[in-house]
């Protein structure tokens, strides 16, 4: 579904250390301490992004063999990629904006 590739390697390998973590326990461990409006906010925006990608594929007509490519791609080195950046970058927002 996706050819995504990540030229730069911003992030290094995120599966294995972001600050001695994963992204994701990052992620919770920062959002327990930090401004919960900041965190509220930018939360939304991630599921805002969410609707407009579910939208996009209703509108391009979701059937049963797409519907079943999603679900074979949930469980995919891409995604899991995908994954520990969106909790990256919502760290940073989350960061930047408490400071």
């Amino acid at each position: 579904m996706s050819n995504y590739t990540d030229e730069d390697d911003d992030y290094g390998d995120v599966r294995g250390d972001f600050w001695g973590r994963t992204p994701q326990s990052s992620y919770f461990e920062i959002a327990k301490t930090a401004n919960q409006n900041i965190v509220e906010k930018e939360l939304e925006a991630v599921f805002r992004r969410l609707a407009v990608a579910e939208r996009m594929l209703e509108e391009r007509g979701l059937d049963d063999e797409l519907e079943q490519e999603i679900s074979r791609t949930v469980i995919d080195e891409d995604i899991d990629g995908r994954t520990a950046s969106v909790f990256i970058d919502l760290v940073g927002q989350i960061v930047t904006q408490c400071e």
